[in-house]
């Protein structure tokens, strides 16, 4: 059933989907800024029943005391994993930190599905995470059986899915923005530059000092100069595109804000393709996505454009150097990067329309 926004059609439409089901949710690391968002997002989706919220460190707590904002909601308390009567669960919001977030999942029963949004699932070798993460996975087999969760370029796989690995906020960014032109052979695949800068929540919500408000406010500084974890992501994602493996330049920066994240990648152009093909080639790949906007010829997409938002901005600008071109997309890293690609891909694989409890519009200022 299509409940997007029309006059009188929303509410009579949900409250029609919201009689006929109720699933059972659970949100593992309901403490954490993306569990925190994902509550955020749930409480209002018509379709779902929050039954455990899931907190290992802050077990027995109401979930009020560790945020606020979210007072306002019949919620229940937090609980450790073990506390929980899996048999009354439908499916679970996994945003536990990377390397803890396998194990975990390994445990659950098969009937349980999953919609993770750490890293653990994302990278289809598991050689590959342990090089990266630092450590061996511990339930590889999972992996085969993983999707990944780009909403946009993996709907029909999410639709039948027990596990999801919902896409780095990241990875999200720049794919959006790339893939499509990688698959028309628009771009050569060998010089991608991608700048990339982010919100400090992106960082998680332990205490880092980096991320301190006297060390990280009034500056940006670059990180994971030339390793960062991402890259090995992106380069997957993109090399199965290009038909072959693909290396790109990746510099992610923290931004002295919350929320938001912005990639600029510098391309350089294939045959006698224009920056005008590539708009054309986006706009056309995205026209039937109601979450990815190509902006209007020379507007410049910004993070305050889709802050609180699950939507991401692309724009496309003629380079000054001969035959290069910049993309530019935005989101917010906690909702289009995280929380809110995590409900778009619930929606797919409970067959709901993808847009149903992420309507919210972007907050501005």
């Amino acid at each position: 059933m299509d409940c997007r926004v029309r006059p009188g059609n929303y509410e009579s439409c949900v409250t029609t989907m919201a009689s006929k089901t109720s699933i059972r949710t659970a949100v593992l690391g309901a403490s954490g800024y993306t569990g925190a968002d994902m509550v955020r997002l749930a409480a209002r989706h018509p379709n779902i029943k929050i039954t455990a919220l899931i907190a290992k460190g802050h077990a027995g707590q109401p979930l009020a005391q560790v945020f606020p904002h979210l007072a306002s909601l019949d919620l229940p308390a937090l609980v450790t994993s073990d506390q929980v009567d899996w048999s009354k669960i439908d499916v679970v919001f996994g945003g536990l930190p990377h390397g803890t977030a396998h194990s975990e999942i390994a445990k659950l029963p098969k009937s349980v599905k999953v919609v993770d949004m750490s890293a653990d699932f994302r990278l289809r070798d598991p050689n590959i995470y342990a090089e990266w993460y630092g450590g061996e996975h511990s339930a590889p087999q999972l992996i085969k059986d993983a999707v990944y969760g780009l909403t946009e370029h993996y709907r029909d796989k999410i639709k039948g899915a027990r596990i999801v690995a919902c896409p780095g906020c990241y990875p999200t960014a720049v794919l959006l923005a790339l893939l499509p032109l990688l698959k028309a052979k628009l771009i050569a695949a060998e010089d991608i530059i991608i700048d990339a800068k982010s919100g400090v929540s992106g960082a998680g919500r332990t205490l880092k000092q980096n991320i301190l408000f006297s060390e990280a406010g009034e500056g940006l500084s670059p990180y994971g100069i030339g390793n960062h974890r991402h890259v090995p992501e992106i380069e997957q994602e993109l090399g199965l595109a290009a038909g072959g493996a693909v290396t790109v330049n990746f510099t992610p920066h923290l931004a002295p804000m919350s929320r938001g994240e912005l990639c600029t990648c510098y391309v350089r152009l294939a045959g006698k393709a224009s920056a005008a093909d590539l708009r054309e080639t986006l706009i056309s790949a995205y026209a039937a996505s109601p979450f990815v906007r190509i902006v209007e010829e020379g507007v410049i997409p910004a993070t305050q454009h889709v802050r609180g938002s699950n939507y991401c901005h692309v724009g496309v600008f003629a380079d000054r150097l001969r035959g290069r071109a910049i993309v530019i997309s935005a989101i917010d890293n906690l909702v289009k990067g995280s929380a809110g690609q995590a409900l778009q891909n619930f929606d797919l694989m409970y067959g709901f329309d993808e847009t149903l409890g992420l309507e919210q519009l972007p907050l501005f200022p």
